[in-house]
């Protein structure tokens, strides 16, 4: 399942997560005008657009943390509902904010398991918010996670967050949308404000996640790393869809255009 209408270049992989007819308005500003969304597993596909093109707002939606007012969810072809974020976690969608949301104060592992924090057995007389937490298991989920994506900066899991660096804690968050037990891993400008050396880890670790058989979907403005890391580019204009690309059907250049004046042959009627 899937849009049709949209897609330029090669024939699709079979979409794992997709929307149809997505509308979401905000008193008088119409945001999403029927966005068409789709992403397959094993493939990164980048959502592009300039400002107010209403990229954040479908991922938005897609995370369940904005109700869509109009619109169809599936996974794997299933008809499938999307009301809040448990519901979207249930499904395997996680997404990664600029934010990162991670606590500077805790370690690596403790990040990791945050919200979600094994409990040592054998203290079942105690309720479970008053047992002591399970530091070794959180270890072990920490290095698997990080294992998984073949993440290599990292010296210690029991490092604090708040003594590293942008690129490393960018991989925590990262880590964590995947030990979640994720299909979806949605993220958000994961970039931004990097230096060259850690935008590099940060792109390894997405190309990782396309190797781990994830969904990935990818917001940038940076055409250079879309380019790097996309299978698949989708355009928002105006809240609407323009065209989603193959990225080795593509440039960078005629991205640029159907970000700001729609796809060239509109231009080109325009003319």
């Amino acid at each position: 399942m899937g849009p049709e209408s949209n897609k330029v270049g090669h024939s699709a992989p079979p979409a794992h997560l997709s929307v149809r007819g997505i509308q979401k308005r905000f008193g008088g500003v119409h945001a999403l005008r029927g966005v068409d969304f789709e992403v397959a597993r094993g493939e990164v596909m980048a959502l592009v657009g300039d400002n107010g093109a209403g990229k954040s707002t479908l991922m938005k939606v897609l995370a369940g943390a904005y109700v869509a007012d109009e619109g169809q969810f599936f996974l794997d072809g299933a008809n499938v509902s999307v009301n809040n974020p448990n519901d979207a976690a249930d499904l395997g969608i996680q997404i990664v904010y600029q934010d990162l949301a991670l606590c500077e104060n805790l370690d690596v592992a403790a990040n990791l398991s945050l919200g979600s924090e094994p409990v040592k057995p054998g203290w079942t007389i105690l309720p479970r918010i008053l047992r002591p937490l399970d530091d070794l298991e959180m270890e072990v989920k920490a290095k698997e996670a990080f294992d998984k994506l073949e993440v290599r900066t990292l010296q210690s899991v029991r490092a604090k967050v708040g003594g590293l660096s942008g690129g490393q804690r960018q991989a925590i968050a990262i880590a964590r949308a995947v030990g979640a037990d994720s299909t979806v891993v949605m993220l958000d400008e994961p970039t931004a404000a990097l230096g060259v050396a850690q935008t590099r880890q940060v792109l390894e670790v997405v190309k990782r996640l396309r190797e781990t058989n994830h969904a990935v979907v990818y917001i940038s403005h940076n055409m250079r790393d879309i380019f790097d890391v996309a299978d698949r580019i989708c355009v928002l204009r105006h809240g609407g869809n323009v065209a989603t690309y193959q990225r080795s059907d593509t440039t960078p250049d005629e991205i640029v255009v159907a970000m700001t004046r729609g796809r060239a042959s509109e231009v080109n009627d325009a003319a």
